[in-house]
This record gives structure tokens, sequence and C-alpha cells, in this order.
């Protein structure tokens, strides 16, 4: 029972962890952020978790779950748009008068919303679908290949939709696709030893896990 448990509450974790984090980097990436001397949008951290828990998610309970997380994902970012819209537009009291302000960090555009929307469906499935076809490739094993690989290729997608459905024509795209993708890319590096002691963990505590493989 002790072990259901965790397991069960190590799903919802992780699953709170994925969409809060969907959520938070779609309410800042309207701020273009410096690092480093690479442009990218200030949700870029915040977005990479996604990645991280999808994997940890796909290699623990499988494909169809992670699938699960991702549609969850989707719906509760429209739903975080559609009740930020209606925050936005509500009468405000009259002795308030923080409606600019409020209106610069929650007023995104419906292109930002769009670009948000269709680079989030596409990316996440495509890394999913990714990660398990090198699973299978490498008969279970080299987790740190596929949790990389499937990342970067996913950021890369990730990056050029959104950057191209928010910015084209009005923000240099090309610099700031590369900016969000570079800094995706160290982070997917520097993850690694988050997804290794994760799904370790996990083995250990989950009778459902969906393989025992070799790391």
């Amino acid at each position: 029972m002790l072990s259901s448990t965790f397991e069960r509450k190590a799903f919802t974790l992780l699953t709170s962890l994925f969409i809060g984090s969907l959520v938070m980097a779609a309410v800042v990436s309207t701020k273009i952020i410096n690092i480093f001397g690479f442009y990218a949008p200030a949700g870029v951290l915040a977005y990479s978790v996604t990645f991280i828990v999808s994997d940890i998610i796909s290699e623990i309970w499988g494909k169809e779950r992670a699938n699960e997380v991702i549609h969850c994902g989707f719906f509760a970012l429209l739903t975080a748009i559609a009740l930020s819209w209606a925050a936005l537009h509500w009468t405000a009291a009259p002795f308030w008068h923080g409606q600019e302000g409020f209106a610069s960090v929650l007023g995104n555009t419906p292109r930002i919303v769009l670009a948000s929307l269709l680079a989030y469906l596409v990316s996440q499935t495509n890394d999913v679908w990714l990660f398990h076809f090198l699973r299978k490739l490498t008969n279970g094993k080299h987790l740190w290949l596929r949790n990389n690989l499937s990342t970067i290729i996913s950021q890369l997608i990730d990056s050029t939709i959104f950057v191209t459905v928010a910015f084209y024509g009005v923000m240099p795209v090309t610099d700031i696709i590369i900016g969000q993708w570079v800094a995706k890319v160290c982070i997917a590096f520097l993850d690694t030893p988050l997804v290794y002691a994760g799904v370790s963990l996990l083995r250990q505590r989950t009778p459902l896990a969906v393989t025992s493989s070799p790391l």
C-alpha cells in the first residue's frame, strides 16, 4: 500500500509541476531576456521544466501516460488563457488603478496565444514520440541519450514555431529562435542528473513502473 500511495503522489506531483510550469511559461513569455548575449522569452526556464517532467513520466509510466499529461496540460493552458482574458476585461473596482500594469503582463496578443498552443502541442507530442523511439532503438539503455536528444530536437521545433508565429515581422525572429534554443539545450544538458535521480527514485519505490531496464 505504501508503494502504491507513493506512486500516486509522485505522479500527481509531477503532473502538477508540468502544468504549473507550462502556465507560468505562457504568462512570462512576453518579456524577452538577455542570456549571456542570447535573446529568449523569459518563459524559457519554466517551459524547460515540462520536458524534464515529461521524460521522467515517459520512462516510468510509458508513452500513453505521458501523452495524457500533455493533453491535460493543453486544456489547462486553454483554461488559464480564458481566465486571464476574463480577469483582464472585467470591470475594475473604482479605487483600483493597476490596469495598465496588469494588462502589460496578462494582455498577451492573439498571436502569442496561438503560438504558445501550437508550439506546445507539436513539440511535446514529438518529444514523447522521439523519446520512446530512441528507447526502443537502444533496448531501454542510455537514458541520457534519449533524454537529451529528444529534448534538443523538440525544443528546436518548439522555439521555431513559437517565435515565428508570435514575433515574425515584429522582432528579429532568427536571433530569438537561436537564443531560446541555445538556452534550452544548455538546460537540457544540466537537467540530465535530475532526470536520472527522479527515475532512479521512482523505480525503487514504484511497483507500477513500466520498465526496469538499465539506465
